[in-house]
């Protein structure tokens, strides 16, 4: 007869403990052959911790100074724990914000950072939920996951609505996640709806203009934090119900910035800076002496990417070397950090590159594509109606220098005194009293990109295509295989254009390498949309369009449709036009295509029925990807004249 085996959890250093581990001795020599586990917890070294997530949303919180929020429960929270004024999200939207948090490690070092993307991790890669199983913890994630990773199937003890700490072994120390959508970018616009929050009272950032749809948007916004926070509190009301308050280690944050535009995927504060309050029982204030205070506000400059570390040195485990984060409590929290980073790559349909670092004081934008404007139509967004009614406006001649700037071309760096404008309203990057802070800042994201080898250089399909069966991880940290610092020069050299230049751009257009030709392709669009050596960018684009390369035909036939003489304009447009069927390459080269012909407006019968047939996803790409291809092919008909 097979006998089950049993499983008991145990404090070694209590009586309780060592009263289990003798009785449970005892049962197995009175059955014999009943199999007992004894797994020993290390008690006080194994705190429970209890992560409670909500989405879309910043520090509008009562607790964080918002006078206009209602959030008692998160106010209460702080009051008893302890308040980070500046944590980051690394990317100011889900999916890859998610995969900073649970791989502990930036995205663009994975390959990782477009928007609901799905890549391989690296075999010498493991995830924090395997270390902390490894330690005996009970792992549930309720419930969104949204990883732009592949994941093992058993990463969680169990993932979904009903995945809760209670479904454990009696005794068993747990890691739990809470998520809350309620907040979420989509329930903003929900109508109708019967504001709480007055609309007219609401605070309105200058970066928007003030109109009834912007104010009812943002009341609606602080309505659904208000009844965030209320779930919030059930779910502390829970962990008071099950006596687990005075065992429990409690983190809030939310995932991003607010849903609203020019929140939530732009790296500015308002995209990137989010709430983060940490509670510490007494029973495990030992493990945080001298990094927390209880009702206290921490100064330290804390992101996703660190709290994966966090965990394992709050459980004992010293975090993997292969982690790019830094532990922020417990014996294994690293000294603080200077700086904070950030980055932007494709989101939904619309390529783009940008990354972000910020100090105590000053942050900085790299934008390695200025030619696309912040606010390039995005189906999702463009369903809000503050970003329908600021576009409108917009086109009507009718905004302010700041709130028209979320719809030009963007400038290649952009530097911010956040002390003095907490909005990011004046650029001081051409300020020469800022030159200084400017190189250091510049320098400073530098050095983390060729650190991290960011893989932000490769288009979206030459970097999967490149790695082959390796992840791109792999890849990406071979230095014969991705030479990034080559990479960072063409790039940077490409993106900060000025009249004149271009000769310089020029000396690589016949390099070898398709990334450096890609680049180049890159450098000659931005200056034709600047104007600047527009000619010559034009001249050096046309034979551009043979290249080897996909993606750099699909660049050179952008300039030529946009810019070239008239009589090109038919061969350019048919270019894109073929390169826009995921059947003639993959779907990355057809979602570069689709995004270069948008910007060339073609006229109905320049589309004739050409791009009717077009299926709307590559059977050879997860299904991630699906939904892309047909947004851009419907708003490219709905603007065909």
């Amino acid at each position: 007869m097979r006998y089950p085996t049993i499983t008991y959890w145990f404090d070694k250093r209590s009586p309780q403990g060592m009263a289990t581990m003798v009785w449970a001795c005892f049962l197995s020599w009175l059955m014999g052959s009943l199999t007992i586990s004894l797994a020993v917890c290390q008690g006080a070294d194994l705190p429970n911790i209890l992560w409670v997530t909500s989405e879309d949303n910043g520090p509008q919180l009562g607790c964080y100074g918002d006078q206009y929020a209602t959030t008692p429960h998160l106010d209460a929270l702080a009051a008893k724990g302890m308040r980070y004024a500046t944590c980051w999200s690394n990317a100011p939207v889900c999916a890859p914000a998610r995969t900073a948090i649970i791989s502990g490690v930036y995205p663009p070092s994975l390959g990782a950072q477009h928007m609901r993307s799905q890549v391989p991790l690296p075999p010498e890669l493991r995830l924090y939920p395997q270390y902390l199983k490894s330690l005996g913890y009970y792992c549930t994630n309720n419930s969104k996951t949204d990883y732009n990773l592949d994941v093992p199937d058993d990463l969680w003890d169990e993932s979904s609505n009903k995945a809760h700490w209670r479904n454990r072994a009696p005794g068993q120390p747990f890691f739990a996640v809470f998520n809350f959508t309620i907040s979420h970018e989509s329930k903003l616009r929900t109508r109708p709806h019967q504001w709480v929050h007055s609309p007219d009272e609401v605070p309105i950032p200058p970066y928007h203009p003030d109109t009834p749809e912007v104010r009812q948007d943002w009341a609606q916004y602080y309505d659904r934090l208000t009844e965030m926070d209320a779930q919030v509190g059930r779910i502390l009301e829970q962990l008071d119900e099950d006596g687990l308050a005075d065992s429990t280690i409690v983190f809030y944050y939310g995932d991003h910035g607010s849903g609203m535009p020019r929140g939530k995927r732009w790296l500015y504060e308002s995209g990137l800076r989010v709430p983060l309050i940490v509670h510490v029982p007494e029973r495990f204030q030992h493990l945080v002496e001298g990094q927390y205070e209880a009702g206290g506000v921490s100064r330290r400059l804390v992101s996703f990417v660190d709290l994966a570390p966090t965990l394992l040195s709050l459980a004992g485990k010293k975090p993997p070397e292969q982690w790019q984060g830094n532990a922020f409590l417990g014996p294994h929290a690293t000294a603080e950090p200077r700086y904070l980073f950030g980055f932007r790559d494709r989101m939904d349909e619309r390529y783009d590159m940008s990354r972000a670092v910020r100090d105590e004081r000053f942050a900085y934008i790299r934008n390695f594509y200025p030619h696309r404007p912040q606010g390039a139509y995005l189906d999702y967004m463009f369903q809000t109606p503050t970003t329908q009614v600021w576009k409108k406006l917009f086109d009507a001649g009718e905004l302010n220098d700041a709130q028209s700037f979320f719809w030009k071309p963007k400038p290649s760096e952009e530097l911010y005194d956040l002390e003095q404008d907490p909005h990011q309203i004046h650029n001081l990057a051409d300020d020469p009293q800022y030159a200084d802070v400017l190189q250091r800042m510049r320098g400073a994201l530098r050095a983390w990109m060729l650190d991290i080898y960011d893989l932000g250089f490769l288009p979206e399909g030459e970097m999967l295509a490149r790695a082959g069966k390796d992840a791109p991880y792999t890849m990406g940290h071979d230095p014969q295989r991705y030479p990034v610092e080559r990479y960072y020069a063409i790039a940077d050299q490409a993106s900060r254009s000025t009249p004149g230049d271009i000769a310089n751009l020029l000396a690589h257009q016949d390099a070898p390498d398709s990334v450096v030709r890609f680049w180049v392709a890159n450098g000659l669009l931005i200056r034709a949309v600047r104007d600047s050596d527009r000619q010559q960018a034009v001249a050096a684009a046309r034979p551009m369009m043979d290249d080897p390369s996909p993606y750099v035909r699909v660049v050179s036939s952008e300039i030529v449709a946009r810019f070239g003489a008239a009589q090109d304009r038919p061969h350019a447009i048919a270019q894109l036009v073929e390169l826009a069927d995921p059947r003639h390459e993959n779907m990355f080269v057809a979602l570069t295509a689709l995004n270069s012909l948008d910007y060339c407006e073609p006229t109905r019968e320049e589309l004739g029925d050409r791009l009717r047939n077009i299926p709307a996803a590559d059977p050879g790409v997860p299904k991630r990807y699906t939904g892309y291809i047909p947004r851009l092919l419907e708003r490219i008909h709905s603007i065909a004249r």
